[in-house]
């Protein structure tokens, strides 16, 4: 079981028990942090974030506060005197990761939100009741006539459908069982 986290923008992947340097949080040595920033999570299945995945937390214990080795920035330019030498030491603390939680309740909510997700992402699979074009392909691919009436009965019906279904859209394949399933309104309409 790991995650990967941000902290202090950055992204760590994280275990129990991990022990890591981060930049400098604030905080005495001894304190607990928590971090609710969770781009992933793999607990037997894997859980992607979008953003963030919602309702699990990362807990974690602040070790120590300590400097990195010094890194030497140097600056020359060749033939006109000019040569600067300076330090930097960044300033981590070191964490020790205690617990990962939240994986009851947060996973069903970010399951959800995926199957939403990628029913409202997939346009190519569902049908746009506005495009007149998407209507006269659904009627032509029946035999119907691509009339005005017969336009305004499809949108009616998928109206129909998607208070049957439970359903915000329709897929091409569900928009052709309801024409074929009231194959006779259409038929009335163009006698």
């Amino acid at each position: 079981m790991f995650a990967i986290v941000e902290i202090a923008g950055l992204q760590y992947k994280v275990e129990q028990d991990q022990k890591l340097f981060v930049n400098r949080l604030k905080g005495e040595k001894g304190d607990k942090v928590s971090f609710d920033k969770i781009l992933l999570t793999v607990n037997g299945s894997i859980t992607v974030g979008a953003p963030a995945v919602s309702g699990i937390t990362v807990d974690a214990e602040i070790l120590d506060h300590v400097k990195a080795d010094k890194v030497i920035v140097f600056k020359k330019k060749r033939r006109k005197g000019y040569q600067v030498k300076n330090g930097h030491r960044q300033s981590l603390t070191q964490i020790k990761i205690t617990g990962i939680t939240g994986f009851e309740g947060g996973s069903k909510k970010a399951a959800k939100k995926e199957t939403v997700k990628a029913e409202i992402l997939s346009d190519n699979a569902t049908v746009n009741f506005s495009e007149d074009h998407e209507l006269n392909y659904h009627l032509k691919k029946n035999n119907l006539s691509q009339s005005k009436e017969n336009r305004e009965t499809l949108i009616t019906l998928g109206k129909a459908v998607k208070v049957e279904l439970e359903k915000t859209i329709l897929t091409h394949e569900e928009v052709d069982a309801a024409i074929v399933k009231n194959i006779d309104t259409f038929k009335a309409l163009n006698k």
